[in-house]
């Protein structure tokens, strides 16, 4: 009974209480104003900064009525110090939170207005610095933890004394994190690639649909996802199908006999070419890029708008030009021809 008559144990348990029905509340406001008004920033900040508000308005009012508490002299410091721990934790896991929604919020809108390619490359380099700024936060964040430990300090001064030997350490054990932000900021200068690029690499075809401060994330055609260390993409050719446009051309080769009459197979390919909804009108041909010892090697070459269209009308141009050559000219495909008993060349 004396306990709960006792302010050393009701006024911190107020504080706190006051703490938590602050965040709720906040919670609550927010997502009340976005759903009346359909506030997509309101959703964010109810979402990412409820969690930090919860630890950190609690401890930012015990701490405030520390003061008014009769404490032991021996208790005192180690609860002023796990508050400091706690305040400095939810500062920055706050910070991280407010780094999201921004993020969120300006890909988001940025996202669905973005018409060329200036406004993708901005939107690429906000990603990588919303990333970086968040890792080097938490950096922040935990050293800020640790000084706040005596025997941290000590620490701290001894290593700066032998700075040589700690420096190669350090060199040694943080590379992968060193090498995995320098790449992200090679990728945020350079611009090798952007959001919603399409790139071929290790023979894989996917477009970009994530670029964080460590790793790139393609989408495959078949559905899968292929992660890629940002140091390992910059590190190898890899090519870049959509970096000075989206059209690409659709080239198609098709093998065929001496016989094959050239003029009508263009024509054919010219009506393929003409007649598909996949083809953006700007140019195609047809050439013979090559005469082997048996066969002749057409190649056709139509433009399209992207790299699904042109993946779509190379297959539509060469199933429907076999199938030509097929029904007007079966005598064009590829024949092995051979001389028997001296005679006269025949087809076999």
């Amino acid at each position: 009974m004396k306990t709960l008559q006792n302010p050393d144990f009701w006024i911190p348990l107020a504080a706190v209480a006051l703490g938590w029905l602050a965040a709720a509340l906040f919670r609550l406001l927010t997502l009340r104003h976005a759903r009346r008004r359909q506030s997509r920033l309101a959703a964010l900040f109810s979402r990412h900064l409820t969690r930090p508000l919860v630890l950190l308005l609690p401890v930012l009012l015990g701490r405030a009525v520390q003061p008014l508490l009769h404490l032991h002299p021996e208790v005192d410091p180690a609860v002023r110090h796990a508050a400091t721990l706690l305040l400095i934790f939810g500062f920055g896991w706050l910070l991280i939170a407010l780094i999201s929604v921004l993020d969120e919020s300006v890909r988001a809108g940025a996202l669905s207005q973005a018409r060329s390619t200036r406004d993708v490359r901005v939107l690429t380099r906000l990603a990588i610095f919303f990333r970086i700024l968040k890792v080097v936060i938490a950096v922040v964040t935990v050293a800020a933890m640790l000084v706040t430990f005596p025997d941290v300090r000590a620490l701290g001064t001894s290593i700066l004394a032998s700075a040589g030997i700690a420096g190669i350490v350090l060199g040694i054990a943080a590379r992968p994190a060193v090498e995995s932000l320098i790449a992200g900021l090679q990728v945020a200068f350079t611009e090798p690639f952007h959001l919603g690029d399409v790139v071929v690499l290790e023979g894989e075809q996917g477009r970009v649909e994530e670029v964080t401060s460590t790793y790139v994330v393609l989408g495959l055609w078949d559905r899968r996802r292929l992660i890629v260390p940002l140091a390992y993409i910059l590190q190898r050719p890899f090519q870049n199908l959509t970096r000075a446009g989206t059209s690409l051309l659709a080239p198609v080769t098709v093998d065929v006999d001496y016989s094959t009459p050239v003029a009508a197979v263009r024509e054919e390919a010219g009506r393929i070419v003409a007649s598909s909804k996949l083809w953006d009108g700007d140019a195609w041909n047809l050439q013979v890029t090559d005469a082997g010892e048996r066969t002749l090697r057409l190649r056709v070459v139509a433009s399209a708008a992207d790299a699904a269209s042109a993946w779509d009308l190379r297959c539509e141009i060469r199933e429907r030009l076999v199938a030509y050559l097929q029904e007007r000219h079966p005598a064009a495909l590829p024949r092995i021809r051979a001389t028997i008993d001296g005679g006269a060349p025949g087809a076999g």
